[in-house]
């Protein structure tokens, strides 16, 4: 019929209503919105997506952002690559392992992925290596993204707080109880309201203010306009971290200055994953929104249709 898909129950003015409600909403109340059973409202939505991969135009993006997420409890995850100009997500696919990315890549031919300029990722070899199998001057394409980066720092910190409290509680001196998430902020987010007491704690001869010093130094980094100035400032940090005495600076610091050129990289292709990370936070409102997902594979699918930036609507006549 005209009106319909084959195979479908639902006209498509139907499904094109369906697709505007499940949109606003989750799969339940959609379904009650529409007065429609649950698997009915689904089998819409996993249609829709379908119609949407199916009429995808393939084109690989300038400038790709990968990332993991995690799926459930322990160690279970899905890659996921997105586009960081349009940011949509592009691909998803199990697990975090090389051959995981393997997949995007493969679909491409390759004048297709010598459009790729430069891709974003944390520092986890699997997503390195794909990239070098795939990509041509690849190690010049590698950007590892700086929020990572200051990931590894700021958990280092951390670390050295634990330390030192406990050390300090054992002595009868509190002074670091509850500072947690102070030697967290970087220096201009800090709430007014915590000023006093972190400037105070600053003052004392702690490991944990050297320690935070030390991360909010390498913050300037990402603030060179020039690749010779950044690299000189990182070698200049990369000496005062390596030899500051803190082992969780120290260890972060080498793992850093192993991949240095993926840190470098930035200024050829300034780009983060800050788009990747945004996605990551709207999957997360996704995942909450559905209590979360005992079928992966329905998982995927509500990312595509919500993030996916696709075509979901059928054609109607």
């Amino acid at each position: 019929m005209p009106w319909a898909e084959p195979h479908s129950r639902f006209t498509t003015l139907f499904e094109r209503l369906a697709i505007d409600v499940r949109g606003a909403c989750d799969v339940a109340a959609a379904a009650g919105l529409l007065r429609l059973s649950w698997f009915e409202a689904w089998h819409l939505m996993d249609r829709a997506v379908a119609r949407g991969l199916a009429a995808k135009t393939l084109a690989a993006p300038a400038h790709v952002g990968v990332d993991e997420k995690p799926t459930g409890r322990g160690q279970d995850y899905i890659t996921l690559v997105s586009d960081l100009d349009a940011g949509t997500a592009e691909f998803i696919a199990d697990e975090r392992r090389q051959a995981s990315l393997d997949g995007y890549f493969e679909k491409f031919t390759a004048d297709q992925l010598a459009q790729i300029q430069a891709v974003a990722m944390d520092m986890w070899e699997p997503f390195a290596n794909s990239v070098r199998v795939h990509l041509a001057d690849a190690e010049d394409k590698i950007v590892f993204d700086r929020y990572h980066l200051m990931g590894y720092l700021t958990k280092a910190v951390d670390t050295i707080r634990k330390q030192e409290n406990r050390a300090l509680a054992a002595a009868g001196d509190k002074s670091l109880a509850g500072s947690k998430y102070l030697w967290l902020y970087s220096h201009e987010n800090l709430p007014a309201r915590h000023q006093d007491r972190f400037n105070a704690l600053r003052a004392a001869d702690l490991k944990t203010g050297r320690a935070w010093a030390i991360k909010e130094d390498l913050r300037h980094f990402w603030s060179y306009k020039r690749r010779g100035w950044g690299a000189k400032h990182f070698k200049r940090w990369s000496f005062w971290a390596t030899h500051s005495r803190l082992n969780p600076i120290i260890d972060a610091a080498k793992t850093l200055k192993h991949h240095e050129a993926g840190l470098l990289s930035y200024f050829d292709h300034p780009i983060t994953n800050a788009g990747a990370e945004g996605l990551n936070s709207r999957i997360q409102a996704i995942r909450v929104s559905a209590r979360g997902y005992r079928n992966r594979e329905h998982f995927k699918t509500s990312i595509y249709f919500h993030l996916g930036g696709l075509q979901l609507y059928p054609a109607t006549p």
